[in-house]
């Protein structure tokens, strides 16, 4: 189980200001100590979990916690996003919550064949919002055991 006295690190990948806004007031209300790092489209979430571009600086020594990942993003989508995170030893067992509006059958399916750990449709309502965020950051950072040696080992 993670040392929940060590801070949790969540990337939020997130295009919209407004859910950014909910995101990181929802995990910020919960009991759960955590640094999130909010990138706004596919492409920079790619430079931040690969560690390049602006982003060079971060270890692979030290991975994120936790994605929440939208799919309707600029530039790179979110499927594009999971398809290269879970391709690589270095990231694959980095838990990656698809956190998106989209209702599509199809964005479901290819979510979880590559290799999601959990799909949540947003919900409109802002309070069913807060809770089900407040929720997905317990549940993965303290309820849920990681792989030994944590997400990056082979």
């Amino acid at each position: 189980m993670m040392d929940i006295t060590r801070e949790a690190e969540i990337l939020l990948v997130e295009d919209d200001p407004n859910d950014v806004e909910l995101t990181l007031h929802a995990l910020q209300s919960g009991s759960v100590k955590n640094r999130t790092h909010v990138v706004r489209d596919g492409e920079e979430a790619m430079d931040f979990l690969f560690c390049r571009g602006p982003y060079a600086d971060r270890s692979f020594d030290r991975p994120v916690h936790l994605v929440l990942l939208d799919l309707k993003l600029p530039k790179v989508d979110g499927m594009e996003v999971l398809r290269a995170l879970k391709s690589d030893l270095r990231t694959r067992r980095i838990p990656v919550i698809i956190l998106t509006s989209s209702r599509e059958e199809k964005d479901l399916i290819n979510g979880y064949n590559l290799g999601a750990n959990s799909y949540v449709q947003k919900p409109v309502d802002f309070e069913e919002f807060r809770a089900a965020v407040r929720r997905l950051g317990l549940y993965w950072l303290v309820v849920n055991i990681p792989p030994p040696g944590g997400v990056n080992q082979k």
